[in-house]
This record gives C-alpha cells, structure tokens and sequence, in this order.
C-alpha cells in the first residue's frame, strides 16, 4: 500500500519533517529531527551511501501496509518510522547511490547545518529562509537550485489557494527539497517512483522534474473545475429569470477571483522550465542531463496551454460580466419606462383636475360671487356643472390624443 498523506497520519506521526529515500535501500525514512534519521548502529555517510547497519526494524516487525512499526530507542534517543518499497536494490550502479531529503519547515540553525555540509551557497541559503517568493533556475558549482510555487489544495482550509513555495536543491547525487506548509508533493513523487522504478533511472535530475510536474498536475483538476463553472456561468446568464439569477453576480465573481489566483500562481512558471530544460543542452557539470529536457519540455507545453486557458476563461467571465450587467440594465430601463408611463397617466389626471378644483375653489369661497343671488333657480349651478364636464372631456381627450402620439 502507498503511503498515507501528511495531514492524514496519525497524531504521533505528523510532527516528522524529515523525510529521506535512497535507491540503495528503497525505503522512505521519516524523522522528527536530523539526528533521529540514520538508525541504531549507522552513521549518516552510510545512510546516504545506503548501508543499513543493524536497522531499526527486521523485516519480520514490518505490517503488510509496508509501513515499518517504531524500533526501540537505540543509545542517542533515536526513533524513526520506514516505508519499505516493494522493489530492492536498482541494477544500475550510476543511480544506486541517488538520494532525495525533504525538509518541513527548516530552522536556521538545521539550514546552516546543511549549507555546510553539502556546501550550499548562503544566497541559496538565505533565498530558503526568507521564502523566496520569486520563482527561478540558478546553478552554482556543485548544485542548481529550482524555486517552483504551489498552492494549498485543501479546499476547506482557510488558506486554500494560498502559495505555497518549493525550494528544490540537486546535486549529481542526491537532491534537497525545502518547503514550509505540509504537502503531498514529496509523498506523491515517492509513489510515482515506486511504482516506475522498474521502467526508468531514478536520479537526482528525475526527482527535480517529478516534483515540477506533480506541482504542475495539481493545478489540473481546479482548472478543470473552473471551465465546467465558466461553461454553466456563459450559458446561463442570458436565460435564467430574474428570480433565479440572484446569485449569479456572487458566481461570477467567485470564478474570476479563482482565475485570477490561479494566474498569480502560474506566473512565470513557463519561463522556469524553458530555462532549466535549455541548460540541459549546456556543458555544466551540474546541469540536468538532457533526455530530462524532453520530460521539461511536455511540462512547459502543459503550464502554456493551462496559461493560456485560464485567459481564455478570464475573456468569458469577463463577457459574461458584462452582459449580466447589460440585461440588468435594460430591465431597469425597463422598469424607468413603466415607471415614466404610470407618472405620465398622473400628469395628464392632475392636468384635468386641477383647474376644475380651482372653479370649484373659487365659487365655494365666504364671499359675495356671482349666482349667490339666484335662490330660485339651478342656472348657475348647472352651468358651473357643465362648465367642468365639458373642461374634463376637452381634458381627456386632448391627453389621450398626446399620449397615443407623443411626437406630435
């Protein structure tokens, strides 16, 4: 069975930050510190050259899942826990001796302990400690460096998205990995390899490119993901009703923030991996060998095209964007028009009855008016009468004839 992922282990197994596999022996060794790496009997030159000395579980104290149960304390204190690898000792002599570290979460004073030993530059050094956030390709004189950016794929933490920096040191013999957030990058590279042992050459160069390409698939499945978003949010932003287009604002924006992240993230990635696979072809030493250019190259041509997606995305959502806010538009014209239609109706009332309340006004005053003499008869009365109607026929029809042609 492969192994369990870093946040999924057990309580007493997630303080391990040191992780160390060797094809001399085919095993991951997890530790809490440096010292407690090597086991009882064994020293460290022998856990890099692969010698195990009187290791810290027989074979027979191994489970079926391949995961070794915690040895007793040798005289230092030193506990470990081992993955063993279904496969043994690789055949070629040019990569037996290949090793790859990784480090959680390195102190200052664990980093100056390995610059020294492996002689590591202080810029590369001092790039690891602060976190360089600049993604590049250095190389030095027994080593290149390779500063690659992931994210926290746990959708339900708070800092999903978030950057997450990989700091890859290679030797002709081995390789360093730095980082600072928990990841299965170095679990899922440690599978991949047990599972192709038998079919390629592990070297330091291959386990750079796995990492860079583990980094790289991870970004896959949220891309997909946003373009089956991007698809429903283009699709139905011109035909869903206004009652049920309510959330449909909080999509969008939720999407092209998503996008925008995802851009942030992938940055200059591209532009690494042309560079590293162009010093394949170079004279270096150290450089990587060149058949890793061809692995380089299929990765290059995945972050473009993922790159290139993403701005396609961003163009739809922006489109969308855009016309969700037009048909807002128009049914707030829409609804200015009705609005506009209802108050002209008004208008037109209040036209006709305001100069029939000031007739009516004027002869219910406390004063002397005309026909105030006439006690007999209804004339004035009558007339007054008739006067407002025919003022409200004369009214209504003139408003009528206006509002059925308003550009006359």
């Amino acid at each position: 069975m492969f192994e369990e992922p870093y946040k999924d282990r057990p309580e007493n197994e997630q303080r391990y930050r040191f992780s160390f596999y060797s094809n001399a022996v085919g095993t991951a060794i997890h530790a809490k510190t440096l010292t407690d790496l090597p086991g009882p009997s064994q020293t460290f030159a022998d856990l890099f050259r692969g010698v195990m000395k009187d290791g810290p579980t027989m074979p027979e104290e191994r489970d079926r899942s391949g995961t070794a149960t915690p040895s007793d304390p040798g005289p230092a204190g030193k506990s470990a826990s081992f993955t063993t690898s279904a496969h043994g000792v690789p055949h070629d002599d040019d990569e037996q001796s290949t090793w790859w570290l990784d480090v959680l979460c390195p102190t200052e004073e664990e980093m100056r302990l390995l610059s020294k030993v492996f002689g590591i530059h202080p810029l590369t050094t001092e790039d690891i400690l602060t976190e360089e956030t600049r993604e590049k390709i250095e190389l030095f004189r027994n080593y290149y460096l390779v500063c690659f950016r992931s994210f926290d794929q746990d959708p339900y933490s708070p800092t999903h998205l978030e950057p997450l920096n990989m700091y890859i040191v290679v030797f002709r013999e081995g390789t360093l990995s730095f980082h600072f957030q928990s990841t299965n990058h170095p679990q899922n590279v440690r599978r991949r390899i047990k599972q192709l042992r038998d079919y390629i050459n592990v070297t330091s160069d291959w386990i750079s490119y796995a990492l860079i390409d583990d980094i790289t698939d991870a970004f896959g499945p949220l891309i997909q993901s946003i373009e089956y978003e991007v698809d429903n949010i283009d699709e139905l932003v011109l035909i869903l009703s206004p009652n049920d287009r309510s959330d449909m604002l909080r999509r969008i924006g939720t999407c092209r923030k998503k996008v925008m992240g995802l851009l942030r993230l992938m940055g200059n990635k591209a532009d690494v991996v042309k560079g590293l696979a162009k010093r394949c072809n170079e004279n270096w030493s150290i450089a990587p060998k060149s058949d890793i250019g061809l692995y380089l190259s299929d990765i290059q041509d995945h972050l473009i095209t993922m790159t290139q997606n993403l701005n396609h995305y961003e163009k739809i959502l922006s489109r969308s964007h855009s016309n969700y806010l037009a048909q807002i538009s128009i049914e707030m014209t829409d609804a200015n028009n009705q609005i506009n239609d209802v108050l002209s109706k008004l208008t037109a009332l209040g036209t006709v009855l305001v100069p029939m309340n000031l007739i009516t006004g004027l002869w219910g005053m406390n004063v002397h008016v005309p026909g105030m003499d006439d006690q007999t008869t209804y004339r004035w009365f009558g007339g007054i009468i008739g006067v407002l109607v025919a003022f409200a026929l004369a009214g209504s029809y003139l408003a009528y004839k206006l509002m059925r042609n308003p550009r006359q």
